[in-house]
């Protein structure tokens, strides 16, 4: 449809009638509706969804590598734990008793990106020439690794403790608990950081979208189907292995950046084995190799509890942490993680991504089935 069309009446509703026009519309209307949640949400609502933006970015960069390559990664919260402290270090007060560089915020946020992607080059020969397993168990000694450093590197990260998170500053407007009138509506710390988790989402999710589509993502493509093969045709498969391992790592390294600027503090408990095994399972949920995928299951595994926890005296069998008399939150959710998981591996096997075109392909099946139904049950006269 070309642009003069749009201009009638009747073009515009024809394109909006067309697939494109109605996907191009509900992505307008989801854009709409995310820039003036804010405006509604109460604070518990808005730091779920940036908890949710945060997981979906590094759930991104996880796909990128294993959905997409077919690398398996156990170490993606190490990566996490280099965002969240990297920008800790490099936006940290100098005259506080911990470590810290006092750069501007954003120069410490492109630092912290920089340095989990650094990291993820030194590892990258070893996730070059590793695959499967291997690689694997490779990046699960990087938690263990992670979880000593983070743990008894006092002055950088403040032990058990953790540290405080150096606020945000962009050109002059502060990202935090200090109320501004928007509309009448008073944004504080979780109604500015929507906006700036927004915006690292959309960077994030156009950038791994335009890699995919590109001859990058073929070439990813093919190392995952069959690496002999992709070899054979000229893909230097180390080298793409180790560039989508760099990748990914930057992308973790952004979310806990983002993680950290929620949380307001970083505690090194969180990013342990359990968070690399929940961006395994938003990947495998949400479905491997897509973008929107990851987003998908980065939401679902990451608001899950949150919900549960929200709701859990109106839900059977979950109770509050402490009160006894049932599951708690985080032990029901991950129940459910491991429900969705073996639903999406049996019956599912593209994720919840692939839902909405499972449902059209079955709704097509039954109108042809009951078409012909209906034609051999006709008399011929």
């Amino acid at each position: 449809m070309t642009l003069s069309s749009l201009r009638s009446p009747q073009g515009l509703v024809a394109y909006l009638r067309s697939p494109q026009g109605m996907k191009a519309a509900a992505w307008l209307g989801l854009s709409v509706l995310l820039l003036i949640l804010p405006f509604y949400l109460e604070r518990f609502w808005l730091q779920a969804g940036l908890f949710a933006m945060a997981a979906a970015i590094g759930a991104i960069g996880l796909n990128l590598l294993t959905g997409s390559t077919g690398q398996l990664s156990l170490g993606h919260a190490f990566f996490l734990a280099l965002g969240a402290y990297g920008y800790c270090v490099f936006a940290g007060d100098p005259d506080s008793q911990l470590v810290g560089w006092g750069l501007p915020p954003l120069v410490a946020i492109v630092m912290a990106v920089l340095l989990a992607g650094a990291a993820g080059g030194l590892f990258s020969p070893i996730a070059g020439r590793l695959r499967g397993a291997y690689l694997g168990i490779a990046t699960l000694a990087l938690i263990f690794i992670g979880q000593h450093v983070l743990f008894n590197a006092h002055d950088l990260t403040g032990g058990y403790n953790g540290r405080s998170v150096p606020t945000l500053e962009v050109f002059g407007l502060s990202f935090d608990n200090t109320r501004v009138l928007v509309g009448g509506v008073p944004f504080q710390a979780m109604e500015k950081l929507w906006y700036v988790g927004l915006v690292m989402l959309a960077l994030g999710a156009l950038f791994a979208r335009g890699v995919l589509a590109g001859r990058p993502g073929r070439a990813m493509n093919a190392i995952r189907d069959h690496r002999i093969a992709a070899g054979v045709m000229g893909v230097p498969v180390a080298r793409y292995r180790g560039w989508v391992f760099v990748l990914s790592s930057m992308y973790a390294g952004l979310a806990g950046v983002l993680l950290a600027l929620v949380f307001q503090r970083t505690v090194p408990s969180y990013f342990g084995i359990i968070l690399a095994l929940e961006y395994l399972a938003m990947i495998v949920i949400g479905g491997l190799g897509s973008v929107g995928g990851a987003m998908l299951g980065a939401f679902f595994v990451s608001l899950l509890p949150q919900v549960l926890t929200k709701y859990s005296e109106a839900l059977p069998l979950v109770s509050q942490p402490g009160t006894g008399g049932g599951l708690a939150p985080g032990e029901a959710s991950r129940y459910l993680y491991g429900a969705a998981v073996v639903t999406a591996v049996l019956f599912l096997p593209g994720g919840l991504v692939r839902l909405p075109a499972v449902l059209r392909a079955r709704r097509a099946a039954r109108i042809k089935a009951r078409a012909e139904s209906s034609r051999n049950m006709e008399v011929p006269t």
